[in-house]
């Protein structure tokens, strides 16, 4: 792990709903891959179980890390953390 994917661990780790967090990640549509910027008041967060990965043992789990976050509009929007993510407190 390299010091960007362990500050933003320690990060998640601490968050509390109702913090300012802001999320630098890819996003990916097929062949297109372009990096944004979100931020938004922490909501809540989870570990979600998922089945996404093709011909895997019906026992091995595969969970992603999950933020929903309000955005200064209202809108809602759930991003998913992966190693390119980087989070920061506002």
């Amino acid at each position: 792990m390299d010091a960007n994917q362990l500050a933003t661990l320690k990060t998640y780790e601490s968050l509390q709903p109702g913090d300012e967090v802001e999320l630098r990640h890819e996003v990916k549509v097929g062949f297109r891959t372009w990096e944004t910027v979100t931020k938004g008041k922490v909501v809540r967060m989870q570990r979600r179980r998922h089945g996404l990965h093709h011909q895997r043992n019906p026992d091995d789990k595969v969970f992603s890390d999950i933020i929903v976050l309000q955005k200064q509009d209202g809108e809602l929007t759930t991003v998913t953390l992966d190693e390119f993510s980087v989070l920061k407190k506002l």
